[in-house]
């Protein structure tokens, strides 16, 4: 009669040209095939470790498809909605196709870097294939620590090179022929917003008046509006602790602030009942949240019409950090204004826009460090008096 084997026995034999692994779990056998002692080895304590942390049978014939399918709702409590629905459009579109069927615990590097390679043929982009294995790393990272895998297949796979995008911003003579011809525009005061400060889109058409403090002349910066795909416009609080932040204005945006909000007053007389109120700052001509969409379409209609060179609206935020560095206000102060969660990140997107500060450096230097000639005589003499005054 066969000897049955202890739950986590496991064994390792050469099978051809190959090495193969076995494990036995609730008196079941799950094997896998390598290349390697070394890699049949690991595999096989990597299994014994898991099951000593309770690694069920019915664990180890868990799939990609179904582990992502489960994970995908819990995660959804701690990210925002928009990010799970980008979470689970790239789950759908660029990994269940390819290994859903596989099971999870057999995943190796290989496998996933095949399955870049298979989406780059596919014609998917590097920054699409980038974002697929942030998401498929950080699935398995959550797998790793409940227990289902012993590691993560992801981390250490080769991806595609992030692709250089040259960065488009305008200078200070193109900032102001577009603010001369957009002036009395609807949208003039929030496009002074966008170029003084900084502020993101989302963050532009999250702002409530209740964020203005008129005595002070500050504008605190507390949620963004974004569109859910089948949920619609969601207000939800920044990223990080450093997104919150409170901006002063200067005289003449308070001023332009004044006479929005007049000119909102009338709106919503012509609105009448089908005003809605959310006491936002950028409404639509109804009272609800502004479409960023028609924001865009609004905002390229108006560089063309005005003749200035074709950028997107988010660059407005790199205007607004060229033209600050430019006139040297400190990368910490940068920093906070743009709501970066530190000062590094700020240098490692904007610090080739102050090259200016660099080439002084040498200068500056010399002028500090170097000598002025002194006729003092014998110089011998003079240190010779030196030593002896020191002893």
């Amino acid at each position: 009669m066969a000897k049955k084997r202890a739950n986590g026995e496991g064994t390792i034999y050469k099978s051809g040209k190959r090495w193969r692994a076995q494990i036995s779990i609730n008196g079941k056998r799950i094997g896998n095939s390598f290349n390697s002692k070394s890699e049949a080895l690991k595999w096989r304590d990597s299994m014994r470790n898991k099951v000593n942390k309770g690694l069920t049978y019915e664990a180890t014939k868990i799939t990609v498809y179904q582990y992502l399918t489960d994970w995908l709702p819990k995660h959804a409590l701690t990210v925002k909605p928009r990010t799970i629905e980008n979470y689970t459009q790239i789950s759908r579109d660029y990994i269940i196709p390819y290994i859903g069927d596989e099971k999870l615990h057999d995943l190796r590097t290989r496998d996933i870097e095949n399955l870049y390679v298979d989406l780059h043929k596919k014609g998917v982009s590097a920054r699409n294939i980038r974002v697929t294995h942030s998401v498929f790393h950080r699935s398995l990272e959550d797998a790793v620590r409940d227990d289902i895998v012993g590691f993560n297949a992801a981390h250490g796979a080769r991806k595609p090179r992030a692709p250089h995008k040259e960065m488009q911003y305008w200078d200070d003579n193109t900032v102001m022929q577009f603010l001369m011809y957009v002036i009395d525009d609807r949208n003039e005061t929030l496009y002074h917003i966008a170029i003084k400060y900084g502020l993101r889109q989302g963050e532009i058409l999250g702002l409530m008046w209740s964020d203005l403090n008129w005595m002070k002349g500050t504008l605190q910066i507390k949620r963004q509006v974004q569109r859910v795909p089948g949920k619609g416009r969601d207000f939800s609080p920044p990223k990080t602790r450093s997104g919150r932040r409170t901006i002063s204005l200067g005289r003449e945006t308070l001023q332009l602030l004044r006479k929005h909000k007049d000119r909102q007053q009338l709106e919503i007389a012509l609105a009448g009942p089908k005003w809605e109120d959310y006491n936002l700052i950028f409404p639509s001509r109804l009272g609800t949240p502004h479409s960023g969409s028609n924001l865009l379409k609004e905002f390229k209609r108006t560089t063309k019409a005005a003749g200035l060179p074709q950028i997107r609206f988010h660059d407005l935020r790199h205007t607004n950090a060229s033209i600050m560095l430019n006139e040297q206000i400190s990368i910490v102060a940068v920093s906070r204004i743009l709501g970066h969660t530190k000062p590094s990140t700020t240098m490692d997107y904007y610090g080739h826009l102050i090259p200016a500060t660099y080439e002084a450096i040498g200068d500056r230097m010399d002028e500090l460090l170097t000598p002025v000639p002194v006729d003092v005589g014998d110089k011998s003499e003079v240190l010779g008096q030196n030593l002896s005054d020191s002893t």
